[in-house]
């Protein structure tokens, strides 16, 4: 996992950044606001970002305000460092967008445990998003289904003779025509055997084919 440390004491930062390199963490490291701000806002952002409070150019608090209010860009587990440590400068830290909050200096093993649920975080908020990311697919891909497809349900007034179709308007319509006009299906026209019969059972040619599609048959 790649971590942002952004401070403007040198010392702080340095110590910082060798104590996450130690423990496996690739670190990027600015000594001021903005170019932080530029990093976690480009692609492909460092997911946890360690912030200064007061820094030059951007303060870290104006850093998770920018942050959380953005509507686009993965969500950025932020922290913020300060020497503040009243109830309401970690109240306001928190409404700022912050998601945590550390006073200096810095005790090692709370700001692993820390990262530590940063990580957890994360790795359920892209679940998460992966998750709805495939639903929304899956929906996309119902709807234009959907679309692509008409049906016809309920009843159904047809001639017994004819076989012609009433519509809602009471028009009669053959029925291709009715079923075309409400599905995507398109007809072809032939005759089956027993029509072929009726119209040109007494037609010599007719026997002829006849007698001659039986002989094909026989072995």
């Amino acid at each position: 996992m790649k971590i942002l440390v952004a401070d403007d004491d040198a010392m702080t930062r340095l110590a910082l950044t060798k104590n996450l390199e130690k423990s496996g963490y690739g670190v990027v490291s600015f000594e001021e606001g903005k170019g932080a701000f530029d990093a976690l806002s480009g692609k492909d952002p460092p997911r946890v970002a360690i912030l200064d409070w007061i820094m030059p150019g951007m303060e870290g608090i104006e850093i998770c305000r920018q942050l959380n209010d953005r509507d686009d860009g993965p969500l950025i587990y932020t922290i913020l460092l300060t020497i503040k440590n009243e109830k309401k400068d970690l109240m306001r830290a928190l409404d700022s967008g912050a998601c945590d909050f550390l006073s200096k200096p810095v005790h090692s093993g709370e700001l692993h445990s820390r990262i530590a649920v940063g990580g957890r975080l994360l790795k359920t908020e892209d679940t998460l998003l992966q998750y709805t990311r495939e639903v929304e697919d899956k929906n996309r891909k119902l709807e234009k289904a959907l679309s692509e497809i008409k049906t016809l349900s309920g009843l159904i007034p047809i001639c017994g003779s004819c076989k012609n179709i009433r519509d809602d308007e009471g028009y009669w319509n053959q029925i291709e025509s009715y079923i075309e006009s409400r599905s995507d299906a398109l007809f072809s026209h032939g005759l089956c055997p027993e029509c072929l019969e009726k119209l040109y059972g007494d037609q010599e040619w007719f026997k002829k084919r006849s007698r001659f599609k039986k002989e094909q048959k026989e072995p």
